[in-house]
């Protein structure tokens, strides 16, 4: 189920290079699992932009996002107390299985969900190993947040600026027996090729209506076609086709 309302920017800071968080002021009850995004309406844009929740509590959702259009430039200037049109609740997000060993997997600003999920895994009594990909380090967000809620993070940057010189698939542990991730499309492939567990991917797409009216989004997989907005964006290794 999801649910347009209004909600309002409590802050919205500059955290690594081009990379912005924001914190939105509303109602939450629409979000129920980690993985989940919102659709947020700007002005002068005829499609909304969907951005995937990093953290929400009873009054707050927490976003994070890179500047890689004139959306989200727009969306770097919004100033506290802006109020937006946002649909909330968006998608089916991550369905956290019991695992000993969970292994969360971050590209990018594919890492925002990671840390939602992260802290339902450590509810539940699992302690995830995370790592977090980027190109450099001026990229590099949320490091600090991750060990600070009790996870085993391991960095990696393809220049070696920081942490592990390589890709994520560089800083895989060996004692892992199930996966979570979000990124890229290339670091996807690169990770059906490495890992050897199930998993769950959660895909990034254009979108039209972002809740599966418009068809816009639709892919196919094993068990038919299915819209990454709204039977996704979350997608069980088994089922997808490459």
């Amino acid at each position: 189920m999801y649910k347009e309302n209004c909600y309002k920017v409590l802050s919205n800071d500059r955290i690594a290079k081009d990379v912005y968080k924001m914190i939105l002021q509303g109602d939450t009850q629409y979000i129920t699992a980690p993985g989940q995004f919102i659709n947020i309406k700007l002005e002068g844009k005829f499609l909304r932009r969907p951005i995937s929740v990093c953290d929400c509590d009873e009054n707050t959702i927490t976003i994070i996002y890179k500047t890689v259009g004139s959306g989200t430039e727009y969306m770097s200037t919004l100033c506290d107390g802006k109020e937006l049109d946002i649909l909330t609740g968006l998608g089916n997000g991550y369905d956290i299985k019991k695992s000993a060993k969970p292994l969360l997997i971050g590209g990018g600003v594919g890492v925002p969900p990671m840390f939602m999920l992260a802290k339902k895994l450590l509810a539940a009594g699992q302690k995830p190993t995370v790592i977090l990909g980027f190109n450099t380090k001026d990229e590099i967000f949320y490091e600090d947040e991750f060990k600070s809620i009790g996870c085993d993070v391991r960095v990696t940057t393809v220049d070696g600026s920081y942490g592990i010189k390589g890709f994520v698939t560089d800083a895989f542990p060996d004692d892992y027996d199930y996966f979570y991730t979000c990124g890229p499309m290339p670091m996807f492939k690169a990770i059906e090729n490495k890992a050897e567990t199930s998993g769950q991917y959660s895909f990034e797409e254009r979108m039209g209506c972002g809740f599966g009216a418009c068809m816009g989004c639709s892919c196919k997989t094993k068990y038919g076609s299915k819209r990454i907005c709204k039977d996704g964006p979350v997608l069980e290794r088994e089922e997808i086709i490459w």
